[in-house]
C-alpha cells in the first residue's frame, strides 16, 4: 500500500487497534483522505488553511473513517478558529496569557499513558486563581497543549482521559463559570477538536458543580455524556475505570504527587520560569514530542506552591491583567 508511510512508527498492535475501533484501512486511507478533501469546496465560506494528509487523517480518526464526520469536523474546527480569533490571535505556549496557565498547571499533563495507551491531562480546579488566569486563557492553554499532543499518531488512535479534581474549588470561583464560556469550552473540545476523549473523570465535586453539570447537559452530545463520570469522593470507581499506577497520589494512585510545572516545563523548555521571551514561535515546533525526561528531571524548578503563585498575582502589572474580568482586590482563595 502506498499510503502506509502514513502509519510510520505506529506499533503493530496500534495499527491494528485502528483497524478494529477505527475502520482505518491502509490500503485505501489515500482515498478516504481524498474524499474528505474533494468536500472542501462545498464550504467556501470557511478557510482551510491545512488540507495535507496527516492532517485530515486525524480527523478520520477521529470520527471513525466516517468520512462526512470527519469533513463535518474539520469544518467546525477551522470555523470555530473563525469565530474566535482573538483567541488563537497569538496562540503559542510563550504568549503571556496561555504561558501563564501552563505555569499554573492548566492543563496537567502525565507523562505516562494509562493502560489503553490514553494520555491524561488534569485539572487542579481549585488551583485557578482567577487574578491571575481568565477561563479564556486556560481553554487557550488546553486547547494549545491537545494541538501538540494530538500531533502524536498513536493518541490520534488512542485518545485522552480528562481528570477535573474539584476538591475545594470555592462556590466564588465556581460563579465565574457562565454557561456561556462554559458552552465556548464544549464547542472547542466536543465539536472543533480532532480527538478522542476516552472518559472525563469529575473528582471530589462540590454540589454546586453538580448543578452547573445539569446547566450544560443540553450542550452535550449523548456520546460526551456517556464518558462522563462523577465520582465524587469515591476513588474506587476512578481506579476501576484507570489503574492506580498511572495515578498521582492525590487521586490515590501509586504517582508521587502531579508537580504543576511539569507540562509548562515540557512546552517552554528548561528555563519557562523566566519571564522574557521565547524563541518557540508556534506549536508546530515538534521538538515537544521528543522533549526527554531525564532532561526536565535535570532543569526541575521547585513545585510552583500555590501561596508563591498568590504573591505573584499580587505583584502583577495591571495591564497585564487585561483579560481578567475580576477587578476586585485580591483574595487568597482556599
Amino acid at each position: 500500500a502506498e499510503m502506509t508511510h502514513l502509519q510510520a512508527g505506529l506499533s503493530p498492535e496500534t495499527i491494528e487497534k485502528a483497524r478494529l475501533e477505527l475502520n482505518e484501512n491502509p490500503d485505501i486511507l489515500h482515498q478516504d483522505i481524498q474524499q474528505v478533501r474533494d468536500m472542501i469546496i462545498t464550504r467556501p465560506d470557511i478557510g482551510f488553511l491545512r488540507t495535507d494528509d496527516a492532517f485530515i487523517l486525524r480527523f478520520l480518526r477521529a470520527r471513525k473513517f466516517h468520512q462526512t464526520e470527519a469533513f463535518r469536523l474539520l469544518a467546525q474546527y477551522f470555523q470555530y478558529r473563525q469565530l474566535n480569533l482573538d483567541m488563537f490571535k497569538n496562540f503559542k505556549a510563550d504568549d503571556p496569557g496561555i504561558k501563564r496557565a501552563l505555569t499554573d498547571g492548566f492543563p496537567g499533563v502525565l507523562e505516562n499513558r494509562d493502560h489503553c495507551g490514553r494520555k491524561i491531562l488534569l485539572l487542579f480546579a481549585a488551583n485557578w486563581d482567577q487574578s491571575r488566569n481568565s477561563f479564556i486563557d486556560i481553554l487557550r492553554a488546553i486547547l494549545l497543549s491537545l494541538e501538540v499532543l494530538i500531533e502524536d499518531q498513536e493518541l490520534q488512535i488512542n485518545g485522552f482521559i480528562l481528570i477535573i479534581d474539584w476538591s475545594n474549588f470555592s462556590f466564588k470561583q465556581a460563579s465565574k463559570l457562565t454557561p456561556s464560556i462554559l458552552k465556548l469550552a464544549i464547542e472547542g473540545l466536543q465539536d472543533s477538536f480532532p480527538a478522542r476523549f476516552g472518559g472525563v473523570h469529575f473528582v471530589n465535586q462540590p454540589w454546586y458543580i453538580h448543578a452547573l453539570y445539569t446547566l450544560i447537559k443540553p450542550f452535550l452530545k449523548d456520546k460526551t455524556r456517556k464518558r462522563i463520570f462523577l465520582h465524587g469522593n469515591n476513588l474506587n470507581s476512578l481506579h476501576q475505570l484507570i489503574h492506580p499506577e498511572c495515578l498521582p497520589s492525590e487521586f490515590g494512585g501509586t504517582l508521587p504527587p502531579y508537580d504543576m510545572g511539569t507540562w509548562a516545563r515540557t512546552l517552554l523548555g528548561p528555563d519557562y520560569s523566566d519571564e522574557n521571551e521565547y524563541t518557540h514561535t508556534s506549536y508546530n515546533a515538534m521538538h515537544v514530542k521528543h522533549a526527554s525526561s531525564n532532561l526536565e528531571r535535570e532543569a526541575s524548578p521547585k513545585p510552583m506552591k500555590r501561596s508563591q503563585s498568590v504573591v505573584e498575582a499580587g505583584t502583577l502589572k495591571h495591564e497585564e491583567q487585561g483579560e481578567s474580568e475580576n477587578t476586585q482586590p485580591l483574595l487568597a482563595l482556599d
